[in-house]
């Protein structure tokens, strides 16, 4: 009997391996194209706009590839993600019905690839003492012989894959790219806005725009829209002129797309007249950017003299507590946005996972003109409107948090316009009427209006870091997201929209950041009470002075009732000091409680159902082979 079960058991084990080897050649043969994506956001499935994309190849493009994988091999992290980036561009190519041609090259030192390799521009990075140097790279040629690059795929920009990928192709079979005019009051490219600030960079925003279009700068008194701009974006449009204002409201009667970014409160606007003249009114701040002959036209209001706060959506910074100690702090002026901040049915905003926008305006529709008014970026329900006067002069964001009051309503912070608009210069320019001008649309308008121009800023989104001699950006926010999809859906180009915010490995921990809120919110309450005794105990102690007689030098002579009162307030003080470290101390714990019960899921449990599903299949086995004895 014992033979015969051995005998069972070992066929039986050499059946399931050859069934095994006999599977996994059938799939190879059969199923080699097949995949199933189970991640959230389905991060290895080609997105429509780059099948359409694909679809839609009319001429013959290589795509040469160069990954010097044996140097590379010493490095796991991009031999794994040099495997990803060749497995896409394989689907792309098995997608483009024959038009893609990929040719895999492994540049070696002194060798013809690498001569290739640096022809087209591609970044060596030293792997070795002796100078070699290793690459991993794209080089894209059409049939004229035009070529498109990618210098270098970094691992930390997984994210933009698929979309530099699709934008590569796209770029080399529609090399004629949108004209953007750009209309500013901000110094984006760089120059000094005045005798008194020096010349610097030129914002990052800019050089994200000149990767997808031709960026044309306009002089801000220009009398026309030139016939060459496809579409205008018009930053901080304070001070316009007349003339500028009516060549606007022309352009977009015939037509023409507009993405404007106002604002109630620039903090990059450091002009002349806001420094030197003196504020009216405190609570009409001189930074905010409202054409209103443009916007009545349109049925749009931005809030005069009121920015937007948001305590759920505050970003938290650096700063003094209380005078006390530096920490950190949720400054409700500055807005971290994320997914539920973003309208998620229109193309420029739906895919969009974060973005930072500060000191931003509050949009409103107007019920003067019937336009449709559809809102891209909103606050939460429990914003508040901030008096703009209030960040102008300084207010600390611990004093906003104290003074902060939900109001129930989310308030918009970009949105879309579109619809028929009669002209916003009905009596034409200074009542001269004007030969041949447009008194209402000719087409329904198309507009993008944001209330924010400070997330253009470089400080808000993006960091830069060396990279072998190179500045390389890494973005923190899709705030060049945002305007570049604008852009891209103004001029009539939707299927790149869809690719640039593919999803994130990286997720935030919602939980830990309810374990921060809520003991911060109890921070703050112990916070107050300290600051109540502070000024209730100073007052008193002021109180016994001026009834306290001087000595002889004229120094006062401090009573056993003011020396009482001080040792009790020392006494109180490091009381409250003591509950405030231990509220510290309880969320660090907390948080740091939940990241062990998160490893240890992540560590354990997969392990133990692996061994559970092992051991059952062992005794469901087991109980075949006594049945099959008995028979």
């Amino acid at each position: 009997m014992l033979k015969g079960r051995n005998f069972y058991s070992v066929s039986g084990l050499l059946a399931v391996v050859g069934l095994l080897l006999v599977i996994n050649l059938l799939s190879g043969m059969f199923l080699k194209g097949i995949k199933l994506d189970v991640t959230a956001d389905r991060l290895y499935t080609l997105a429509q706009g780059t099948q359409n994309i694909l679809e839609n190849l009319d001429e013959p493009i290589t795509l040469n590839f160069y990954f010097s994988e044996k140097l590379f091999s010493a490095k796991p992290a991009i031999a794994a993600y040099g495997k990803r980036v060749r497995e896409l561009l394989e689907e792309y190519a098995s997608l483009s019905n024959g038009n893609i041609k990929l040719v895999v090259k492994n540049p070696e030192p002194f060798s013809d690839e690498e001569a290739e390799a640096m022809h087209y521009r591609l970044q060596g990075i030293p792997v070795d003492v002796a100078g070699g140097l290793a690459y991993f790279g794209l080089a894209g040629v059409n049939a004229k012989g035009d070529w498109r690059g990618i210098y270098y795929f970094q691992a930390e920009q997984e994210e933009a894959l698929e979309y530099e990928l699709s934008k590569l192709i796209y770029s080399l079979t529609n090399p004629q790219r949108p004209v953007v005019g750009l209309i500013s009051k901000l110094p984006i490219d760089g120059s000094a806005a005045n005798a008194f600030v020096e010349k610097s960079r030129e914002w990052f925003i800019l050089s994200q725009l000149k990767r997808s279009f031709d960026v044309k700068f306009l002089n801000t008194d220009l009398a026309r829209i030139p016939e060459s701009i496809d579409v205008l974006m018009i930053v901080y449009p304070r001070k316009l002129e007349d003339k500028t204002l009516f060549a606007i409201d022309q352009f977009v009667l015939g037509g023409g797309r507009v993405l404007l970014f106002l604002d109630a409160f620039s903090e990059a606007d450091v002009s002349v007249d806001k420094m030197t003249k003196a504020v009216d009114n405190y609570s009409t701040p001189i930074r905010d950017a409202i054409p209103r002959k443009l916007l009545d036209a349109w049925g749009v209001e931005l809030v005069k003299g009121f920015v937007a706060g948001d305590r759920r959506a505050a970003t938290r910074i650096k700063a003094r507590i209380g005078g006390l100690e530096k920490g950190e702090v949720d400054y409700v002026a500055w807005l971290t946005l994320s997914e539920q901040n973003f309208n998620t049915t229109d193309f420029v905003s739906r895919k969009i996972q974060t973005m930072v926008m500060a000191s931003s305006g509050v949009l409103r529709k107007t019920g003067t003109v019937d336009t449709q008014f559809s809102p891209l970026i909103t606050t939460s329900d429990q914003s508040m409107a901030i008096d703009a006067a209030s960040i102008q002069f300084f207010t600390s964001p611990e004093e906003l948090l104290q003074m902060y009051i939900p109001g129930g309503e989310p308030f918009v912070l970009a949105a879309r316009v579109k619809g028929n608009v009669k002209s916003a210069f009905p009596d034409g320019l200074d009542g001269n009427v004007v030969e041949k001008r447009l008194t209402e649309s000719i087409v329904p308008i198309n507009i993008i209006i944001v209330a924010d121009t400070d997330m253009l800023r470089d400080m808000f989104w993006v960091s830069f870091q060396d990279f072998y001699g190179k500045r390389v950006a890494m973005p923190s926010a899709d705030n060049d997201t945002f305007v570049v999809n604008a852009l891209d859906n103004l001029s009539g180009s939707n299927d790149l929209i869809n690719l640039r915010s593919r999803g994130r490995s990286a997720r935030p921990f919602i939980k830990v950041a309810d374990l921060r809120a809520a003991a911060d919110q109890e921070y703050r309450i112990k916070e107050r009470i300290l600051q109540e005794k502070l000024s209730e105990t100073g007052y008193k102690i002021k109180q016994l002075q001026q009834n306290t007689a001087s000595d002889v030098s004229g120094k006062l002579k401090i009573s056993s009732e003011q020396l009482e009162e001080i040792n009790q307030f020392r006494a109180e003080h490091i009381k409250i000091r003591k509950e405030l470290r231990k509220v510290q101390h309880s969320l660090s714990k907390d948080i740091e409680d939940l990241g062990a019960t998160l490893k240890a899921i992540n560590i354990a449990l997969i392990p133990v159902l692996v061994i559970l599903v092992a051991i059952i299949l062992a005794v469901v086995s087991g109980c075949c082979e006594a049945e099959a004895c008995r028979k």
